[in-house]
């Protein structure tokens, strides 16, 4: 609409530059014809009466105020020298005093008609004054013409005027009638009620139609008879929110139609008023019920899941300890010697066995985590054991694989109070989780060390690394990378496990990688004991060993990965 109403006011100032055009020529013609016939004071009058024309016709291009201010101050000025020159107001020129009036219609004739008025009254009356106090004029010309004709032309000149406004009028009318048609149009193709509330919240206009079930009758009413009765008091709220704040938005049931939702959109106007659009989102609002639901429904499947896993895992445990305990007195022949290929086979139960049992505790683990279900046992020990018990139960594992595994701890104590078999089994998952994916000749370090108040435990390998897209799911439950054979070897509870832990006691678990070099995760705990805190000195840069064939290379603080030598 905005644009519109620019292109039109362009087209009226072409208009009224041209109408001023006119009037300068004509009675500037007028003034030479006077002028050459040896009346130089009537020839100066009409000179006088063209000038504010050619003025206008110079700035009527421009459409601002101060453009049209200016011209508003000069035709009453060169009305009254026009005047003034021409004998005083009993002069055949006063006709031309309804000139500023006119010339005002042309550029605007809501807003500068009433200025060109005053200020054409205030030029009158200078002109007044200065006969009344006997100032020296020139004589009025003899003879009726000039009269006539400056009447004619003033006659002319305003009819003129009132058409060109009255034609910028009807123009800018139509265009905003047809605008408004247009928005009318794309209201009406949307369910849409447009309500214009006065200051006390009364439905004062209403544009578009209303819901097909909702209540037609809604002028004379109050915005809050929208809305049931059990939402009432939201709309009143939302109503004085948006005359504060200029915005609110509200939703609520009508009350001839419980089942539907009504989304209101309120913004404020001027003088209190408010601008309401209701919407129809009824569908909406049951497909946010339907994704409420489905969501509740998942949930509560994965919580019936770990109940499941955990009572499952609970029943494995029981006949699988009898059955590694059974296999390890043959294994170890307590009772007795047995053949080699019996002797084979008991190893080889009880070696299974102890891999079950160990899944089955991950998964016993995970869902008693997920179910909100698992407890830390917190207590004041050294980490240092927990670390080195850890190393000592993959050692086996490290040198069956060919492996170099090292721990790298610290020579005083690291007095931590937290869950001493969560913390074990974090260091366990890593280097489990390192040496399958380290290939052999490769190597696997440890370190344990104080950060203040933090325990940060760091697992670097050689191995294979991680590949990006991977590394985004790891630390997931039951996500695995690598091949198909590393994931065979698991459940994709390790890092999960690990993670949780972690989470459990306050912590963060980060994992860094590239690709073919190998994998760092750090684990942050902030475990350690006030005392140990207070006494710690402040943390030098880390000095991790070397060992050949590979050696450690520090990135930034917590990051650390092998390169081989060159």
């Amino acid at each position: 609409m905005e644009e519109a109403d620019a292109t039109i006011e362009r087209r009226a100032a072409r208009t009224a530059a041209g109408w001023h055009a006119v009037w300068a020529a004509a009675l500037g013609a007028c003034a030479l014809a006077w002028t050459g016939l040896g009346d130089g004071h009537t020839g100066q009058a009409l000179a006088a009466a063209a000038a504010p024309g050619l003025v206008g016709q110079l700035l009527r291009w421009r459409t601002g105020w101060a453009t049209k201010t200016l011209i508003a101050v000069t035709w009453p000025a060169g009305m009254a020298g026009a005047i003034a020159l021409s004998g005083g107001l009993g002069g055949p020129m006063t006709a031309l005093a309804v000139a500023p009036i006119a010339a005002m219609a042309t550029i605007d004739r809501r807003r500068y008609i009433a200025l060109g008025a005053a200020l054409t009254a205030a030029a009158i009356a200078a002109v007044a004054l200065a006969q009344i106090r006997g100032l020296p004029l020139p004589a009025a010309p003899a003879g009726p013409w000039l009269a006539l004709a400056a009447v004619a032309f003033a006659a002319i000149a305003f009819a003129a005027a009132l058409q060109i406004a009255g034609g910028r009028d009807a123009e800018l009318e139509a265009a905003r009638a047809a605008e408004a048609g247009r928005l009318r149009t794309l209201l009406e193709a949307e369910a849409f009620l447009l309500l214009r509330l006065d200051p006390e919240g009364i439905i004062r206009e209403v544009f578009c139609g209303a819901p097909e079930d909702g209540d037609l009758k809604l002028l004379g009413r109050p915005f809050e008879n929208l809305a049931g009765e059990a939402h009432r008091e939201a709309a009143r709220a939302a109503l004085r929110i948006a005359r504060q704040s200029g915005a609110a938005s509200v939703g609520f049931a009508p009350p001839l139609a419980p089942d539907r939702f009504l989304a209101v959109e309120l913004r404020g106007l001027k003088k209190g008023e408010v601008a309401a659009l209701v919407r129809d989102a009824s569908r909406e609002r049951a497909y946010e019920a339907w994704l409420e639901q489905g969501k509740s429904d998942a949930e509560n499947v994965a919580m019936a899941k770990s109940r499941f896993l955990a009572n499952m895992s609970h029943e494995l445990r029981t006949p699988l300890n009898a059955i590694i305990g059974f296999s390890d007195i043959m294994r170890t022949q307590l009772f007795g010697p047995l053949p080699d290929r019996y002797a084979e086979y008991a190893g080889l139960i009880h070696e299974s066995g102890g891999h079950l049992l160990d899944l089955i505790n991950d998964v016993l683990d995970m869902s008693k985590i997920e179910a909100d279900r698992y407890a830390l046992s917190l207590e004041a020990f050294d980490a240092r054991e927990a670390v080195a018990a850890a190393l000592r139960l993959t050692r086996v594992q490290a040198d069956a694989a060919r492996i170099a595994l090292r721990g790298v701890l610290p020579p005083g104590p690291l007095e931590v109070n937290a869950d001493r078999r969560a913390l074990k089994q974090i260091v366990l998952n890593l280097v489990s989780n390192a040496l399958k994916f380290t290939p052999a000749g490769g190597q696997v370090n440890v370190l344990a060390r104080q950060r203040g108040p933090v325990l940060e435990l760091i697992v670097a390998d050689s191995g294979v690394g991680i590949a990006p897209a991977d590394l985004e799911r790891l630390g997931r439950p039951y996500e695995q990378a690598g091949g198909i054979d590393q994931r065979a070897m698991g459940t994709g509870l390790g890092l999960s496990l690990v993670r949780a832990f972690a989470e459990l006691h306050g912590g963060t678990m980060t994992i860094n990688s590239i690709q073919g070099e190998g994998t760092v995760v750090t684990v942050r705990l902030p475990v350690m004991s006030v005392a140990e805190v207070e006494a710690a000195p402040p943390p030098a840069p880390p000095q991790p060993p070397a060992p050949p064939p590979k050696r450690l290379t520090a990135r930034g603080d917590n990051v650390i990965a092998f390169t081989p030598h060159r």
